[in-house]
């Protein structure tokens, strides 16, 4: 039982992720009751990036040789509805895996069409997955789940949708916040793969909690929660995803399916001879805690690490500056570099400091002189003299005695007419 009076009340909580902007679609013949009908689904955008601007970042991040792969077959055997059927049953999954002519359609694209896109997957999968399955764990969430940013990003941390969703798991700015991650200037933690695992990992289990069906939260995770109580609505209570399909955005009527289809794939691409490419990751990792500000140029003048390779595996960190000064900052480097960094940290923190680090804490304003100030409207190096105005005096014969103008005196005791009473007192300076 959905609990939409919870829903209602949390409904600012729970922005939509990433209402992603899809460049292409698929078209699907479905059988409803013995009738076929055909239409056209859009596809995640993760389907549609181009394989070569995937490899190639990756290439410029030093882990992928575009030279050697696993010489994936560009065979794809046949395999009957049966087959999958079974396939996916033998998942072991928390999570319902069905399987229908949309779902067979995206396993179709994947494994023929997509066949390169997927053994590059695999390869990213071996750094991201096992920080994807701490965060999940934690929270003791299906592991299946893993494979969600894999639809969402095509597994890069510094993919942002036309909607200004960032990171793998293409958190909106707004959604972001309220989980704790920190957007500004520096700083954009939807790109850290570690902070912004645990934060989708709370947010799944609160949408969990609303809507008690996994199939539900991962399409609220695409659209939001607001579409899918309307589709709710619209088939007239229903909580199965497969039944209020007709009533879903355009977009997240592929989502669900390219999710089980993704993880068909990542447990059977051997059946389709498919293999993962040949990379360069570093094989362990280890991060520290920053607590000064810090450049990422510091850290590769003295330790010999490649710029890109530290911006690959600190991405949150949007101009190579780490506002460890600010707040507690993370650091993450190959492990074999992490004694290399405490040994020599005190050398790296003032490494070109001055020139890497020019905001001034202070500024000072240029005082700007005129002639109307350049005279003696100060007060002179003399000192003070109280000049007690006698009878008869003015501003003038008091001017002449002692040697200033009268424009001074006036200055010097706020007067705006030169008319003056005897016995007051006068400050002049000398």
């Amino acid at each position: 039982m959905i609990r939409l009076n919870y829903f209602i009340s949390t409904v600012l909580l729970f922005t939509a992720i990433s209402i992603s902007t899809y460049a292409q679609s698929v078209d699907v013949t479905i059988n409803d009751n013995g009738i076929e009908r055909h239409e056209s689904i859009d596809l995640p955008v993760s389907m549609t990036y181009p394989l070569d601007s995937l490899l190639n970042e990756w290439k410029v991040k030093n882990y992928v040789d575009l030279g050697k792969d696993c010489k994936t077959s560009k065979v794809n055997p046949f395999f009957s509805d049966s087959v999958y059927i079974d396939r996916l049953s033998r998942i072991p999954a928390v999570m319902e895996l069905s399987y229908n002519e949309v779902v067979r359609k995206f396993i179709d694209m994947y494994s023929e069409r997509l066949r390169n896109h997927i053994s590059f997957m695999l390869s990213a999968c071996n750094f991201y997955i096992p920080i994807f399955e701490e965060a999940l764990d934690a929270y003791n969430l299906p592991i299946e789940l893993k494979y969600l940013p894999i639809i969402e990003s095509a597994l890069n941390p510094s993919a942002v949708s036309r909607a200004g969703a960032s990171g793998l798991w293409q958190f909106m700015i707004n959604t972001g916040k309220n989980y704790g991650l920190d957007s500004n200037s520096l700083i954009d933690e939807r790109r850290d793969p570690i902070k912004s695992s645990w934060a989708a990992a709370r947010y799944l289990k609160d949408l969990y909690g609303i809507y008690g069906d996994w199939n539900l939260v991962i399409a609220a995770y695409n659209c939001g929660p607001g579409n899918i109580n309307k589709a709710i609505r619209r088939a007239n209570g229903e909580t199965d995803y497969w039944k209020i399909y007709n009533y879903l955005p355009k977009e997240t009527k592929g989502y669900v399916p390219a999710f089980i289809a993704i993880n068909y794939m990542m447990n059977y691409y051997c059946d389709h001879n498919i293999c993962p490419m040949e990379t360069n990751i570093p094989a362990s990792t280890d991060t520290l805690q920053i607590d000064r500000k810090l450049h990422l140029k510091q850290i590769s003048d003295i330790c010999g690490i490649e710029m890109e390779q530290l911006r690959s595996l600190n991405p949150q960190y949007k101009k190579d500056i780490i506002p460890g000064d600010v707040k507690s900052a993370t650091l993450r480097l190959p492990l074999e570099q992490v004694s290399l960094f405490i040994d020599k940290q005190d050398t790296i923190f003032n490494h070109r400091y001055d020139e890497l680090f020019k905001n001034r804490k202070i500024a000072t304003v240029q005082q700007a002189h005129t002639k109307s100030t350049a005279h003696k409207s100060a007060p002179a190096k003399g000192g003070l003299i109280k000049h007690t105005i006698g009878r008869g005096e003015t501003l003038g014969t008091i001017a002449t005695k002692y040697k200033v103008r009268v424009k001074d005196i006036q200055s010097w005791n706020n007067l705006s007419s030169t008319r003056i009473t005897a016995g007051k007192q006068l400050k002049i300076y000398k």
